[in-house]
């Protein structure tokens, strides 16, 4: 907090004053004869003193300086920037914040802070004093203290301490802020802490404000900087597309679950709702979820990869809601990643709002073979692994199932940081209570009007579906 103070008037402007208003010095002593006070000329300064007990040049001092005691002692003005009596400068103090009732609101801060903003060269006298709103720690210290249970703090946070302890060591030299003269730095822990409950339970800023005895501001501000510190720190670490040896696992594992060879990942599409956007709103309008729910709907949408896993391996985040899934999928890094060639011989299985291209697998739009049924169950199976992912991702951080209070520009670092925790959760083993993972996602694909967009994807898929026919039909003999 910054404390600016007002300019003291020196000798010579004193003197240029008293000269202005010579002229009036009869008419002033005659209308204000009544009030006027004789005070001791100790200085050279006669026609100032006897000028500023005049009613208004007295009012431009009143409103130039204050301090205590000015009332009361006439000769406490400060000449030439320097105080007559030394001691009052021990008596200057910040005004502190009163209640209705008069009582104080508000608590003083360390001595250490008060004697820094106190010092100074040729300062001498006492300090200063900050007064500053008292808020309950209670509950986060209670909460972060080393005897509290562990199955409480994932209650809470939706993962281990252990793993919470983790996230801040990764997060600690970009997280870390410094003690000033005017108060201590939050700690890390409990800056983290703040984040990731807020992710946890979509609560509104004004009970995260309780939990943690922080400022409203304040909460907002933490979670937009860790936030933006986990997509800066972890996301390289814990969400990017897996190299050669990672793919043939994925590869293998999703074989294992189909039966259908070179599936490097799960696709599916999402949407977070918002409040109505003032500026180009109706691109957010969400038409399906609008019919669905009888209510009007914004929204923005999370477009992810997994692997058998259920971990993200790619996200698109950010397109307005009224946006059809294909089209999403066109403007996205992961199709400029197949147009350079890089998921060659590789699968990404999607629903039906996909299109059928040579690098996304998606079911037949009609059943009419046996083939072609059986070929959708399998790749309904790979699908699956897709909507639990987000299922558990919308489950873990409850801020994904309501209208946030974040602004548009900053949401996109928030669901990240959702999809990169999610990642963190899922490799160490995070199981999460089932109550929690029950959240139901809305199918909301529609299929392109331009489905199939490759001749020989046809062909192929073809094949694997005779394929996968053959083999159960061979497994049940």
């Amino acid at each position: 907090m910054e404390v600016s103070s007002s300019p003291f008037l020196n000798h010579e402007t004193f003197s240029s004053f008293a000269n202005y208003f010579t002229l009036f010095q009869d008419t002033l002593d005659q209308l204000d004869d009544t009030t006027t006070r004789k005070r001791p000329k100790s200085l050279d300064t006669t026609t100032v003193d006897d000028l500023s007990d005049a009613t208004p040049f007295k009012d431009i001092l009143s409103s130039l300086v204050s301090f205590d005691g000015m009332n009361e002692n006439p000769n406490n003005y400060p000449i030439d920037g320097f105080f007559q009596d030394q001691d009052q400068k021990d008596q200057i103090r910040l005004k502190r914040p009163r209640n209705p009732s008069g009582s104080d609101t508000a608590n003083v801060v360390s001595d250490a802070a008060a004697s820094q903003l106190g010092g100074g060269s040729g300062g001498g006298g006492g300090a200063r004093r900050l007064w500053v709103k008292t808020r309950s720690t209670a509950w986060w210290d209670q909460v972060s203290h080393p005897d509290f249970p562990d199955h409480e703090f994932r209650r809470a946070f939706k993962m281990s301490k252990s793993t919470f302890d983790f996230i801040c060591n990764e997060l600690d030299p970009i997280v870390t802020k410094k003690d000033t003269m005017l108060r201590l730095a939050i700690p890390v822990r409990q800056r983290v802490a703040v984040c990731i409950w807020r992710l946890a339970t979509g609560e509104p800023l004004r009970l995260v404000s309780k939990k943690f005895g922080l400022g409203i501001s304040t909460c907002h501000k933490l979670v937009l900087e860790v936030c933006s510190a986990i997509k800066t720190v972890l996301m390289n670490k814990f969400l990017n597309w897996p190299d050669e040896e990672r793919m043939k696992g994925v590869k293998r594992e999703f074989e294992l679950v189909s039966g259908i060879p070179n599936v490097g990942g799960s696709m599916y599409t999402t949407h977070v709702p918002i409040i109505a956007p003032k500026v180009n709103g109706p691109a957010y309008f969400n038409k399906r979820h609008t019919e669905r729910n009888q209510k009007t709907s914004y929204s923005i949408t999370v477009q992810g990869v997994v692997d058998s896993n259920g971990v993200f391996t790619d996200v698109c985040i950010g397109w307005p809601g009224s946006m059809s899934d294909d089209k999403i999928l066109e403007k996205s890094a992961l199709s400029q990643r197949a147009n350079r060639g890089l998921l060659k011989d590789v699968w990404i299985v999607g629903n039906s709002g996909y299109p059928l291209m040579d690098w996304v697998l998606v079911p037949y739009a009609q059943q009419n073979l046996w083939t072609q049924r059986v070929f959708n169950e399998k790749v309904g199976e790979v699908q699956g692994v897709a909507k639990e992912a987000f299922s558990r991702l919308k489950g873990r951080w409850s801020c994904l199932q309501k209208r946030t209070e974040v602004k548009l520009q900053d949401l996109p670092v928030v669901l990240g940081a959702c999809c990169v925790l999610h990642n963190i959760c899922e490799m160490r083993g995070e199981v999460m209570d089932p109550s929690e993972t029950s959240f139901d996602l809305f199918d909301d694909e529609v299929v392109p009007e331009n489905g199939v967009r490759s001749v020989t994807a046809i062909r192929t898929r073809d094949q694997i579906a005779h394929h996968l026919l053959h083999h159960n039909s061979a497994g049940n003999q």
